[in-house]
This record gives C-alpha cells, sequence and structure tokens, in this order.
C-alpha cells in the first residue's frame, strides 16, 4: 500500500444536490464523495484546506446519496476515497428495504465536521402561533395539514417532521419533493402549511414576514433566531434534533489514516476564521475524534430506526 501523503491527494465531492466520485490514478487523486447544500460546499472544501487540497466536486445524483455511499463502501481502504455526508446517512439504514452496504460495517466514521439546526415554519396563514397552538390545530384535524420535504422520502427534512408527529401525538401528512425550492414554493404559495427546513435556508423567508417560526429543533436556542424557542421550550419533550455533516472512509481504512484526517481537518474546524464563515451560514464547527464521531452515528441510526418504524417509512 502507498504510504498516505497529503501531496497525493485531491478531492471530488458527491451530493448536495447530488455529486460524484472520481478517480484519477495517474495522478494519484484523493476523492471526496459528499452530500451538500450551498452552505455544505463551504464546510467540504474549507474544512479540507489544511489537507492542503484544492477540492474538485463531481456529480453522482439518486437514491439519497446511497449511490456515493456504496462507492466509498466499496473502495480501497487506504485514505484516499472519503464520504462527506449528512446525518440521512444514519436514516437511510433502517428506511430502505434493502441497501447494498452496512454503513455501520462498510464505513468508518472520521470525524464530524459541522451541524446545523431546523426550524419548524408555518404559512401566515395557518390560525397558530406557538408549537402548543398547532398541535391543538393538527389533533383536531389529523391528517388534514402537511409537510414538505426538499430531500424527498428519507431524508432528514422528511423524518425531523415524522419524529414531531411521534412526540407530539399528531398526524400531519408528509409530501415529498425532489428538491428544497420547489418545497419552499407550494410552502408560501399556501399549498402545504408546514416545513420543518434548515435555518439558513428559511431564515430570508422568516425576516421578510413571509413564513412565520414557532420552534428550532436544537437543544439551545439559535443565535439566528434567539426569540424563537427551541422544540423542548415550546412544548414537545425530548425533541432535539442536529442535522450534521461529516466525513466517512471505507472501513478497514487503518486507523492512523483515519486519526490523521480527523485532526488535520478539526484543526482546521477550530481556526476562529473559519468557525466565523460557518457561523454566518448558521452552522456550527465540530470537529470530533473517530470515536465520538462513531458514538454519535451509531446513537443516530438507532434514534432514527425507531422513527422509521414509527412512521412505517419503507423505501425500496
Amino acid at each position: 500500500m502507498t504510504p498516505f501523503s497529503r501531496r497525493s491527494l485531491t478531492v471530488a465531492a458527491t451530493w448536495l444536490l447530488g455529486w460524484g466520485t472520481f478517480w484519477d490514478s495517474a495522478a494519484h487523486r484523493h476523492t471526496l464523495l459528499a452530500q451538500q447544500r450551498p452552505a455544505a460546499r463551504t464546510v467540504a472544501t474549507g474544512a479540507l484546506e489544511t489537507l492542503q487540497l484544492r477540492p474538485n466536486f463531481y456529480v453522482i445524483a439518486g437514491a439519497g446519496g446511497n449511490i456515493g455511499a456504496d462507492v466509498v463502501a466499496k473502495a480501497q481502504p487506504d485514505g484516499y476515497t472519503v464520504l462527506f455526508c449528512s446525518s440521512s446517512l444514519a436514516i437511510a439504514r433502517s428506511a430502505y428495504r434493502k441497501l447494498p452496504y452496512d454503513a455501520l460495517r462498510d464505513l468508518e466514521p472520521v470525524t464530524q465536521i459541522s451541524s446545523r439546526g431546523n426550524v419548524l415554519v408555518v404559512h401566515p396563514s395557518l390560525p397558530v402561533g406557538t408549537v402548543r397552538e398547532l398541535i391543538a390545530y393538527a389533533r383536531a384535524r389529523p391528517d388534514q395539514l402537511s409537510f414538505g420535504s426538499g430531500g424527498g422520502n428519507g431524508s432528514s427534512d422528511h423524518m425531523v417532521g415524522e419524529l414531531f408527529n411521534l412526540l407530539a401525538g399528531v398526524r400531519i401528512t408528509h409530501v415529498p419533493y425532489k428538491s428544497g425550492p420547489q418545497a419552499m414554493n407550494d410552502l408560501l404559495n399556501g399549498q402545504m402549511q408546514t416545513y420543518f427546513g434548515g435555518i439558513p435556508v428559511n431564515l430570508p423567508m422568516i425576516r421578510a414576514g413571509r413564513l412565520k417560526p414557532l420552534a428550532v429543533s436544537l437543544g439551545k436556542r439559535s443565535t439566528l433566531l434567539p426569540d424563537v424557542p427551541t422544540m423542548i421550550e415550546a412544548g414537545v419533550p425530548g425533541y432535539e434534533v442536529n442535522v450534521w455533516y461529516g466525513l466517512f472512509a471505507p472501513g478497514g481504512t487503518p486507523r492512523h489514516v483515519v486519526a490523521r484526517i480527523a485532526a488535520d481537518v478539526s484543526r482546521q474546524l477550530k481556526s476562529p476564521d473559519f468557525q466565523a464563515r460557518l457561523t454566518a451560514l448558521g452552522v456550527d464547527a465540530a470537529g470530533t475524534t473517530p470515536a465520538e464521531f462513531k458514538a454519535l452515528f451509531t446513537r443516530e441510526v438507532e434514534t432514527w430506526a425507531k422513527v422509521v418504524k414509527a412512521a412505517k417509512v419503507a423505501l425500496d
């Protein structure tokens, strides 16, 4: 096996909107498969600056990021192929009837890069101003209200809504969309009433008065929405969700390689300049050790499996 060298690494990414994989054997280029959205590209590229890389992004779309995850799971465990993905990976393990890989067995957690919260927003026409009022309104109208998800069935936006249904004891119908802009358009037009989306994405519409924020999913209030309570404060005990992004290597990647990538990325994430860049995007830097990230991922897999079962989600 070729010795691990930062100088031989380059980065390609797969998803945030799709993304792909790439291997240039002649140049011995490192591949990063990433799941993302606008902020995620900044997170991915910035976090890897310390590795002296200039990330290049290539697209592999489909199956909620599972295609990219499968490519990494089957890649050589040499540290030159890494998956950058969101917490949807933890959901996929139970949401899909059959996957060509096992995330707990075939992928090695490297480090959590960042996390961000969701905010529950409603259309201004809905006669509710608090989460408790929404719960009462929804209980009186089972299956009559709807919430959308930009990532479609099995996405984190979908499952945070199902978690709300479970913990609040309501039945708000999920409507899957192919993209966040499509979901947002229908929400703004009043074709659906509620949405559990990322704080940075919803912030402009909240500030413009076109959406009403009721609660954030975090364990503490967001600095971007300091007057909006957490879901727990708003009356839903046990509701706390952080949508995270992290790096995974193929299972079997040498521990010293995993540790080196994690340490270098963590060093960059903890720099004041980079933390300021993430804060401006409504994202919190993490930079955990491989062991810490593995513990988080294992807990998330178990947590979302319960929600998937309660919501009767079964995807092909």
